[in-house]
C-alpha cells in the first residue's frame, strides 16, 4: 500500500477489523483522531496509521491516507474468486444473444435478443437484460436488476439489486386538457467503474442518451432523470432525485435528499449538503445548502437566525409596546 513498516515486518495478517473490535492476527486503522486511545487498547496485531503517530508497542504501517490504504487491504483480504460456471439451465437467454463463456448467469436471469455479456461479469438471479442491451467485461448484476432494451453498461460496473436502468423519461406534450406521452426513444449509457446502489431508477433519453461516466458512485434510491449527463468522479448519496436534461459536473458530491430542477448546469466540484433544492446553475467549485441553494456560509449564518426568532420575536413586542407609549405620551402632551 506504499507504506511504511515499523517493528516486526514478518507478522502474519489473517484478518481485518474495526480497531475496537480486532483481535489477534487482524490490522486495523486509525484515520481519526478521537480513536487515539484504542491504539493501545486493541487486539489488533498491526495498525495502519499516519506517518505523525509514535507507537513502539504494535506493529505500525505509516501511510499519507490511512482510510484508503485500509479500504485496499480490505478488498484484497475479502474479495472472493468469481464462479464463472457459465449459463444455468434455469436461465432464459436468447439464441442470438450474445454470452462470453466466461461469465456467469445464474437461474432465472433472462438475457434477450442480440444482447451482449462480456468476459467475467455475473448475472444474479431475476435480472433482466432486454433485447440489444450490452453488458462489459467483468461486470456485476445483483438480483432483480433491470437493464432495458439497448442500454450500455461498461467494464467493472457493480448494480445492486432492484435498480432499474432504461425505464422511460418522464415526458409528455400538452393538448390543451390531455397529456400526450411523447416517445422516450433514446438509452441509458454507464461507463466503466461504476457503482450503483440497490433500488435506484435512471431513465433512458427522449433522444440521444442519459449518461453516467465513469468512476460516478451511486447510493441506494436515487432517481436519475431522462437526458441527465454526470461526469467523471462524482458521488450521489440516497434520495437524491435529478430532474430531466441537468449536468452535473465532475467530482460533484450530492448529499442525501437533494433535488435538482431540470436543464441546469452543476460545476465540476461542487458540494451539495442534505435536502438542499437547487433550481438554477451552481458554478464550479461552490459548497451550496437549504431551499432554494445558496452558499453554505450564508445558510449556517440563516440557519443561526432561526433559531433566535422566538427571542427576537419578544423583544420585537417589547419594542412595539414602547413605540406604542412614547406615541401616547407624545399624544397627551400636545392635548
Amino acid at each position: 500500500m506504499g507504506g511504511e513498516v515499523f517493528g516486526d515486518d514478518y507478522l502474519v495478517i489473517s484478518g481485518v477489523s474495526g480497531i475496537a473490535e480486532a483481535g489477534d492476527g487482524d490490522i486495523t486503522f486509525i484515520a481519526n483522531p478521537k480513536y487515539m486511545e484504542y491504539l493501545d487498547k486493541t487486539g489488533a496485531s498491526a495498525v495502519i496509521v499516519s506517518p505523525e503517530i509514535e507507537f513502539d508497542k504494535k506493529p505500525l504501517i505509516k501511510v499519507e491516507n490511512p482510510y484508503l490504504a485500509f479500504a485496499s487491504v480490505v478488498t484484497l483480504m475479502t474479495e472472493t474468486v468469481r464462479d464463472l460456471f457459465g449459463i444455468s439451465d434455469m436461465a432464459h437467454v436468447h439464441p442470438d444473444a450474445e454470452i462470453h463463456p466466461k461469465t456467469a448467469v445464474y437461474p432465472l436471469a433472462y438475457i434477450g435478443k442480440e444482447a451482449k455479456v462480456g468476459e467475467g461479469t455475473v448475472i444474479y438471479p431475476g435480472v433482466y437484460i432486454g433485447a440489444e442491451a450490452v453488458v462489459g467485461r467483468d461486470s456485476t448484476l445483483y438480483p432483480n436488476v433491470t437493464l432495458m432494451d439497448r442500454c450500455v453498461i461498461g467494464d467493472r460496473v457493480i448494480i445492486h439489486a432492484g435498480t432499474v436502468i432504461g425505464s422511460d423519461g418522464f415526458g409528455f406534450a400538452h393538448g390543451g386538457t390531455e397529456r400526450v406521452k411523447f416517445p422516450q426513444v433514446g438509452i441509458v449509457r454507464i461507463d466503466n467503474d461504476v457503482e450503483i446502489g440497490s433500488n435506484c431508477s435512471i431513465d433512458r433519453a427522449s433522444m440521444g442518451a442519459t449518461w453516467i461516466k465513469s468512476n460516478v458512485i451511486m447510493d441506494n434510491l436515487i432517481q436519475i432523470g431522462h437526458n441527465v449527463v454526470v461526469e467523471e468522479g462524482s458521488i450521489i448519496i440516497a434520495q437524491v432525485g435529478i430532474s430531466g436534461s441537468a449536468k452535473i459536473g465532475k467530482n460533484v458530491i450530492l448529499s442525501g435528499q437533494a433535488g435538482l430542477v431540470g436543464h441546469i448546469s452543476i460545476g465540476d466540484g461542487v458540494i451539495v449538503t442534505a435536502k438542499t433544492g437547487i433550481p438554477k446553475d451552481i458554478p464550479a467549485g461552490q459548497v451550496v445548502s437549504g431551499y432554494p441553494a445558496m452558499p453554505h456560509r450564508k445558510w449556517l449564518k440563516a440557519m443561526g437566525a432561526v433559531s433566535k426568532l422566538p427571542e427576537m420575536r419578544k423583544e420585537l413586542e417589547k419594542l412595539k409596546k414602547e413605540v406604542e407609549e412614547l406615541k401616547k405620551g407624545k399624544g397627551d402632551a400636545k392635548s
